[in-house]
């Protein structure tokens, strides 16, 4: 006679659950398309991870109840995984509102970074921000992103360009990791622009990450990821390569901004480096949609980016239909995508990428966490998985998409908990 395990959460009266299949790698082509579909069925969970998931009749072999088991009837409603939001820049001081409303008078992003805004704005404001100034930031960002169903989320550094400014950053969300109920990932981008200290100076700014700020991140385990922003006026595919090769060889997983306002090589460059993700691809060649497409790199695709700059939209369909792992973020940031709604970017993902409303939410579940490494925990439901989970006002899921811009969300699991908000925030 099999062990039950003990329940800490049932989630009972299911109306509906959809989710990826828990093949532990990303979905492709026709698996992108398919969402297993249950209905009438219930969930039982126990130190964070799903224990059961079927038809209730079954539920008692598997698990037993205590009276400390948190039991839901859910009156029918939806539940998906979690979203993972796996491209976010939320480690930042001060806001770029005016320059929001320069680029609604004409300005174009390029214009406004040449003229002194842009990032460099951020660097400069971050620079100067005390520690709780970050932590505050960063604390509104996160539990924003809980509210609209965020179970997983990466987060960048990049607002320092120095070593001690990043250091800082990611000392802080280290600690956000280690107390915060989301899971969290961290990527240094200390590759984000070129600072004033090392203007004109692009190959020595690189050498200094290389040999000075790389091997600091790496012995205070401050990061999990690298990344770097490749684009023309800021690091060429050479620095990319270069930079990145060097970043894995120290044991970091490596990411790259690829191609996004010009077809640069990124993309090429992410397959190259054995990159986890080549990140926005506005302006990738359909050379480089057929190079990721056979590549282990995930295409995360940022339609909130290209939305809020004014630009066309990313290709979604063409890099689907090639073959590619295409997930889809928030590029969270002050500056070209003010936005923690992972809801709004499935139906952009549907109503201007060419995603049906099962590859959007493939994209920003299964796939998003395989852009993360995390495929085996996150972004389905099964038995094993982490109970990361939304519960919709909804009892259809093609509903999440349908609803634009309101996510018509009704309670959130992460880690086998109900989520409440902190005392202040409600």
């Amino acid at each position: 006679m099999s062990v039950r395990l003990k329940a800490d959460l049932v989630l009972e009266n299911i109306g509906e659950l959809a989710t990826p299949a828990a093949s532990g790698k990303p979905a492709r082509r026709g698996d992108a398309k398919r969402l297993l579909v249950s209905r009438n069925v219930c969930v039982a969970a126990g130190k964070g991870k799903i224990l059961y998931l079927g038809k209730p009749e079954g539920m008692d072999d598997v698990v037993k109840l205590t009276d400390s088991t948190v039991v839901m009837d859910l009156e029918g409603r939806l539940v998906t995984p979690g979203f993972v939001d796996c491209h976010t820049h939320p480690l930042y001081y001060g806001d770029r509102a005016d320059e929001f409303a320069m680029r609604a008078a004409g300005a174009d992003y390029e214009e406004i970074a040449a003229a002194g805004g842009g990032i460099l704005n951020s660097v400069a404001r971050t620079r100067k921000a005390s520690r709780e100034q970050l932590e505050e930031t960063l604390r509104k960002h996160l539990l924003t992103m809980l509210r609209y169903g965020t179970t997983t989320v990466e987060v960048k550094s990049g607002y320092g360009l120095d070593l001690e400014t990043e250091s800082r950053c990611l000392d802080v969300v280290t600690n956000f990791a280690e107390n915060w109920p989301q899971t969290i990932r961290r990527t240094f981008l200390g590759a984000h622009e070129i600072p004033e200290e090392f203007r004109g100076r692009s190959d020595d700014f690189i050498e200094f990450l290389i040999s000075e700020v790389l091997p600091e991140i790496k012995k205070r385990n401050l990061a999990d990821f690298v990344d770097i922003f490749c684009e023309k006026g800021v690091f060429d595919p050479d620095q990319a390569a270069r930079y990145l090769s060097k970043a894995a060889e120290m044991g970091f997983g490596v990411r790259i901004h690829a191609d996004e306002f010009h077809d640069t090589g990124g993309a090429a460059v992410a397959v190259e480096v054995n990159a986890m993700s080549a990140d926005h691809l506005l302006s990738i060649s359909d050379e480089n949609v057929s190079r990721i497409a056979a590549s282990d790199t995930v295409a995360t695709l940022l339609p909130g980016t290209a939305l809020f700059l004014g630009k066309d939209f990313p290709d979604g369909r063409k890099l689907l239909d090639a073959g590619a792992a295409v997930a889809i973020a928030t590029d969270l940031n002050p500056g070209s995508c003010y936005c923690e709604s992972m809801p709004f970017m499935v139906n952009l993902a549907v109503c201007a990428c060419g995603f049906t409303v099962e590859e959007a939410l493939t994209a920003a579940t299964l796939n998003s966490a395989a852009a993360l490494g995390l495929e085996h925990r996150k972004g389905s439901l099964a038995r094993g998985m982490d109970a990361d989970m939304i519960i919709w006002d909804l009892n259809d899921y093609r509903g999440i998409a349908y609803h634009m811009a309101i996510p018509d969300i009704a309670h959130l699991i992460v880690s086998g908990e109900v989520f409440t908000e902190p005392e202040g925030n409600r």
